[in-house]
């Protein structure tokens, strides 16, 4: 079938082609390209570059090149249609029909480009024009520049009925074509013609990504409402997926791999001519999940900039709620909020730029506002307010999709809780009154704890042992695992070393099978401790390896090896978490012997008990270890 040009084009805006890509390569982003290992020829070093500006990958080995619906039909399979659903799915759109009705809208769209592109002329030459004075004035009290002016392309829409459809007249141009680009209202009552949407409004020229201009946003001057006014959704233009600034800002946001989310338009063009061009902002509503994926292509941890009132709190909270879900490894959101009463034009204006990036240096991530935003005016004192707070940070947690991101994001939260309590305790003494029969019992219990204790950290420490090995002896699984591996904090410390070298050199590396990765650990001074996290692996004389049915083995497939870490990596998580709050009833046991303090460690004894039996799902191993095979 035959798909639309426009629909192309818009497909190619919404998906970039390093997202497309990175699912099948290990790509590393320098400056403003990615680069990998070629999926088209072996190689060990790598000469395949993505480069999202322009929309294609190259290699410099074999010299395959093309857009990611040809990286789709290349490595996939697929034809030319079904690469073009494959991407439509993932961006959320459907594959137009080909029709003559379709074909005809298509041709439309890029006509529309043309007719908001001589409005943006008839704008930007309205506001040198005597009409324009009080537009030009506004934006020089503002402290604009002329070259900010220019570019951000602003404009004055001045009060001359029929000025703009007279202009765009001379140029050929409908005037059906302006009322479906959004610039004239048709009245409800045909018989009247259609009028001008903005009137005696500084314009601000809303583009794509590539730097066309599809919409307009206008600021009234004086009285009236509404005093900002954005172009309604035409066949270019829809507000939830579009950030105004994005095109001037793509650059730099390439090259620093940070971006900055403010309110509104001012605050995007303050910011850039205060040295910080890297900023967008949403069009007068809270970030869209489109929004949020377009911020991520560009970096990992975006920065949202809000005033310090209630409307910026409510803002950043709005932001934090809707980018919850989409979560995943490395992707995040920081927050900054303004002082009150100060705006990021203000800010700079009295303080200078310095002033904005300290602030811009303390943004807290999306888990700390969070926490901020539940636990104001929380009595932790008390065990109602206690379990009020974990009761909210979980619901917030809940609504992470990604296991391992909510993993982590729950174990946080409790680690935060409890060392709040704990340091509120700490700072204050705390009396005790114990007889001698108490004494002795918390005695044994403590001795009890202990034990356990020690028994989960050996089936702990023999997990990481787990963990590890099959990325040394299983290094394809990098790509799948490195992420998670990363975020972990060995109890050994010679083991965490060695954890932290293989991560290293799988980065640098990734053409290296197990016997290579070995061979550079060993050159690199760790035969040691490779030596012995291996040798828990194989028979004493060196040879035979144990376990012909362990996921570990060399010779078992990757799924069954990713299977076996995943289910290792959970009982890992679970573990560490119940540890932590086993750790936090032990301390309270011991300080005050109670029934329900007793009560509810022995439950969380049984639990933890409960959730170290380990049953045989990936390939037939087991934790039933001498504890000398555990530690050197």
């Amino acid at each position: 079938m035959a798909i639309p040009p426009g629909f192309l084009d818009e497909l190619r805006n919404r998906v970039s082609v390093s997202e497309i890509v990175g699912k099948r390569v290990k790509l590393t982003k320098k400056g403003r390209e990615h680069s990998g290992l070629c999926p088209f020829h072996n190689e060990k070093s790598p000469s395949f570059t993505v480069n999202d500006d322009k929309g294609f990958y190259h290699c410099f080995g074999c010299g395959a090149h093309g857009s990611a619906l040809d990286f789709l039909i290349n490595t996939e399979g697929l034809t030319f249609p079904e690469a073009v659903e494959r991407l439509a799915l993932q961006a959320g759109m459907d594959v137009p029909q080909d029709t003559p009705e379709q074909r005809e809208r298509s041709e439309k769209r890029n006509t529309l480009y043309d007719v908001m592109e001589h409005a943006t002329l008839y704008y930007e030459r309205a506001l040198k024009m005597p009409e324009g004075k009080i537009g030009l004035q506004y934006l020089k009290n503002r402290g604009l520049s002329e070259n900010t002016i220019k570019h951000f392309r602003l404009g004055y829409s001045p009060n001359i009925k029929g000025g703009l459809v007279a202009a765009l007249k001379r140029e050929g141009i409908d005037e059906r074509l302006m009322i479906e680009a959004g610039l004239l209202i048709q009245p409800d009552d045909r018989a009247r013609s259609p009028y001008e949407r903005f009137r005696e409004r500084v314009m601000f020229p809303i583009t794509d990504r590539r730097g066309k201009v599809i919409a307009f946003g206008g600021r009234l001057l004086g009285d009236g409402k509404p005093k900002y006014l954005n172009s309604p959704d035409t066949p270019l233009f829809h507000k939830g997926t579009v950030l105004y600034g994005l095109a001037q800002a793509r650059e730099s946001a390439h090259k620093k791999e940070e971006i900055i989310v403010t309110e509104g338009y001012m605050d995007v063009i303050a910011l850039a001519q205060g040295g910080f061009p890297n900023a967008v902002a949403p069009l007068g509503t809270a970030l869209t999940e489109d929004q949020i994926q377009l911020l991520w292509r560009m970096s990992r941890r975006p920065t949202l900039c809000f005033d310090g009132d209630a409307a910026g709190q409510r803002a950043a909270a709005r932001g934090a709620e809707r980018a919850l879900p989409h979560l995943k490894p490395g992707f995040g959101l920081k927050f900054v909020h303004l002082p009150e009463g100060e705006d990021p034009d203000s800010l700079i204006k009295k303080h200078g730029s310095d002033a904005m990036q300290t602030l811009l240096d303390k943004a807290i991530p999306l888990s700390e506002l969070l926490w901020r935003m539940e636990s104001e005016g929380i009595n932790l004192d008390t065990a109602e307010d206690r379990a009020y707070l974990e009761d909210q940070l979980k619901k917030h947690a809940f609504q992470i999709e990604d296991e391992s991101v909510k993993s982590h994001f729950l174990a946080a939260l409790k680690d935060r809780i409890w060392n709040e309590i704990r340091a509120k305790k700490d700072s204050k003494p705390f009396q005790r009154k114990r007889d001698w029969r108490a004494e002795k019992k918390n005695h044994r219990t403590h001795l009890e704890a202990k034990s356990s204790l020690n028994t989960k950290i050996n089936a702990q420490n023999w997990r990481e042992t787990l963990l590890l090995a099959a990325v040394i002896l299983h290094p394809n699984i990098i790509d799948e695992v490195g992420e998670r591996l990363g975020l972990l904090n060995f109890m050994s410390d010679s083991l965490d070393n060695l954890r932290q070298e293989v991560l290293k050199t799988l980065d640098g590396d990734l053409g290296l099978d197990s016997s290579a990765l070995q061979d550079h650990l060993v050159k690199n001074g760790f035969s040691g401790p490779l030596k012995s996290l291996l040798g828990k692996f194989h028979a004493p004389n060196g040879g035979k390896f144990i376990g012909h049915e362990t996921f570990l083995h060399p010779d078992r497939p990757i799924d069954v090896v990713l299977r076996g870490w995943d289910h290792t990596f959970t009982l890992y998580m679970n573990q560490r978490d119940l540890a932590t709050e086993f750790k936090e009833l032990k301390r309270r046991l011991e300080l005050e012997m109670t029934p329900q303090a007793l009560s509810q460690f022995q439950a969380h004894q049984k639990l933890m008990g409960m959730v170290d039996t380990d049953e045989d799902e990936t390939g037939g191993y087991s934790f039933k270890l001498n504890e000398e095979d555990l530690f050197d």
